[in-house]
């Protein structure tokens, strides 16, 4: 009777252990095989400004260094350009003369020149008198039949040219005292005009020998070194605008359905002691064709792309840099 009692349970002994062999190897293929979240990373971005001249010149001085805060309008950098203060030089002679044109265009002959004009004019008409008076005499003369007919047509040419000759000093008395003509004068304007332009555009070509912070923000690199000559249009540092962020995520388009733009999720901040942070979508685009994820058609699916899913913080978020990562649970993003 002992031996059928040790037999049966030294048969149930068995089956336990077997029992938990399987419930242990279950519980661990049920661990191994589960599947696991899909995580997803993305990277923050900020808006970046290059600041350039438009005119080539040496660095003088840096007014910032790189991570100093800069408001707009701060003057950055300051420019040396010999040349172009050479050219002002030029552009403003040119407009002094210019102005010297029109104001004697305006004020017209000189007060001597109108004398003299006057003078002239007032010696023709007694050329005139006295040609007139010889005329008459030998008008009488050649009535009384004293003289020829050629001295009488002599005297009258006389007088003729004698009235002509004082016409054209009266004309020319008449234009000293006018001054220029309108045609003269506003030519002359019109020279003070190119000569102002002149001036403001090289004016102009000096105020950028200043360069000013477009934006608000750090500035984040400065490519030059102090005392180098930097070209038109070179970079010479980068402003970046912490306030204006945004996180980039490459997701593939099977992972899409249920991300839409507006959609609200959370996002972890390793960078920030795992910070959680609120994000919001705003942009989604398909990337290049280069970015295609992995090609499946060989199975009979298809080439997933992937797509650019660009989020911004719901609240500004302190601390938060480009470059650092974001974290996030796929199944709270959709």
């Amino acid at each position: 009777m002992k031996t059928i009692n040790k037999k049966h349970s030294g048969l149930l002994i068995a089956f336990l252990t077997l029992l938990l062999v399987i419930a242990a190897v279950s519980f661990i293929g049920w661990i191994v095989l589960k599947p696991q979240p899909i995580m997803l990373q993305g990277q923050a971005e900020a808006n970046e400004v290059r600041v350039s001249g438009k005119v080539p010149g040496r660095i003088e001085k840096f007014m910032f260094t790189e991570g100093m805060k800069v408001n707009k309008g701060d003057t950055l950098v300051v420019l040396s350009s010999p040349e172009l203060n050479a050219k002002l030089m030029q552009a403003t002679s040119a407009e002094d003369a210019a102005n010297a044109q029109n104001q004697k265009a305006n004020k017209g002959a000189r007060a001597e020149q109108i004398a003299g004009a006057y003078e002239m004019w007032q010696k023709a008409e007694v050329g005139v008198r006295l040609a007139e008076k010889t005329f008459n005499r030998v008008q009488n003369m050649y009535t009384d039949g004293v003289v020829p007919a050629q001295k009488r047509d002599e005297a009258e040419a006389n007088y003729q040219a004698a009235v002509a000759t004082a016409k054209a000093a009266k004309s020319q008395y008449d234009m000293a005292l006018n001054g220029a003509e309108n045609e003269d004068k506003m030519a002359a304007a019109a020279l003070v005009n190119r000569a102002k332009g002149a001036v403001s555009e090289v004016e102009s070509y000096i105020s950028e020998t200043m360069l000013l912070s477009p934006i608000s923000g750090e500035v984040s690199d400065i490519f030059p070194k102090l005392g180098e000559l930097v070209g038109s249009g070179a970079p010479i540092m980068n402003i970046v605008n912490l306030s204006d962020m945004w996180v980039v995520f490459n997701i593939r388009e099977d992972l899409l359905p249920g991300i839409r733009t507006g959609k609200e999720f959370e996002a972890t901040v390793p960078a920030l002691g795992n910070k959680t942070v609120k994000m919001k979508v705003n942009y989604i685009k398909a990337m290049a064709s280069y970015a295609t994820f992995k090609a499946t058609k060989n199975n009979g699916g298809f080439d997933v792309k992937s797509f650019e899913v660009r989020a911004v913080p719901v609240t500004p978020v302190d601390g938060l840099r480009p470059g650092m990562s974001l974290m996030v649970n796929y199944e709270g993003m959709k």
